[in-house]
């Protein structure tokens, strides 16, 4: 896909995921896990390999700001910060606090996908290596917490319950469900194919 292609497919996922998602009749936890996911798995991605080795590339300016690792460390404490129950009842509750983890999110999840892949081509050789730690850390963290969200006994965000006949318990759980398929899933493939990509250049050399 051309640099424009991905960057549109990574605002049609943003515009699904805040648009068109909160207006559906879904659980509220999944719901709101949904968007997550769709935001730093999907959107995030897409528009960083839309930029990156581009002029608005910041790994091209700024290489030793942008570091894979220390990107990963920082979606890491943002993500699971946004997870404390009250923190998660803010956003979930009021509009200004839903648009500050949203786009505090969008932000972390291209620092971070971008930090893995960006740079000119010399560079992302070079960087190869500290991109596949950082999203193979990443795809750990979101395991985590989506199995802790999936095996906890009781629920851990009680300011909601989800409509119909389907528990909060139920609802909590599939949102765990959906981080650990979707997030988990995202970064480590993303850590795969760097990993492919560096053993696949060290084969070529002489």
């Amino acid at each position: 896909m051309t640099s424009r292609a991905l960057g549109l497919a990574g605002g049609g996922v943003l515009a699904l995921a805040w648009g068109v998602v909160p207006a559906l009749d879904l659980p509220p936890f999944a719901a709101h896990m949904g968007m997550h996911m769709a935001v730093v798995a999907l959107a995030a991605p897409l528009f960083a390999w839309a930029i990156a080795g581009g002029r608005l590339d910041p790994v091209r300016r700024w290489p030793g700001v942008c570091s894979p690792i220390g990107a990963s460390m920082i979606e890491m404490v943002l993500v699971w910060a946004w997870h404390a129950p009250a923190l998660h009842h803010a956003a979930r509750h009021h509009l200004g606090w839903r648009v500050l983890e949203q786009g505090g999110f969008l932000a972390a999840g291209l620092f971070l996908w971008i930090a893995a892949i960006g740079g000119d081509a010399a560079t992302r050789r070079a960087r190869a290596t500290g991109g596949f730690v950082g999203l193979l850390l990443t795809a750990m963290h979101m395991t985590l917490l989506g199995a802790l969200l999936v095996v906890a006994q009781r629920p851990l965000y009680g300011d909601h319950g989800a409509p119909g006949a389907l528990a909060p318990i139920h609802d909590q759980q599939i949102g765990g469900a959906l981080m650990l398929l979707m997030g988990g899933a995202a970064y480590l493939a993303g850590a795969l194919t760097l990993a492919a990509d560096v053993l696949r250049r060290g084969e070529a050399r002489p």
